[in-house]
């Protein structure tokens, strides 16, 4: 029996640039305070939501931006934790990448 695409890491790899492409729509690593997943959205707190490109985001495949100040809503739908996780992830380990130098 052959395993689950996501078993092997096939799966993983679309959502994983899509993440990368959220990152950079919401400003860079550097801009996000706090993200977390809600239902079908990813709720995010940036530093400075003047950095914050909705074309990047939606060419990143989400469905809309809602923001107010420095709190903006991604709607991603049903995969919203998969890729909190996959997001918070990558900031972890851009962080692990800065503290060795």
């Amino acid at each position: 029996m052959d395993p689950e695409p996501s078993q092997t890491g096939e799966a993983a790899r679309p959502a994983l640039a899509k993440a990368r492409a959220i990152i950079d729509g919401l400003g860079g690593a550097e801009n996000i305070l706090e993200i977390e997943p809600c239902i079908t959205r990813l709720r995010t707190e940036v530093r400075d939501g003047t950095l914050v490109n909705e074309a990047t985001l939606k060419s990143a495949g989400v469905h809309g931006v809602s923001r107010r100040g420095a709190i903006v809503q991604v709607i991603v739908g049903p995969e919203a934790d998969v890729l909190a996780q996959d997001i918070e992830d990558q900031l972890a380990q851009g962080d692990a990448e800065e503290d060795q130098f």
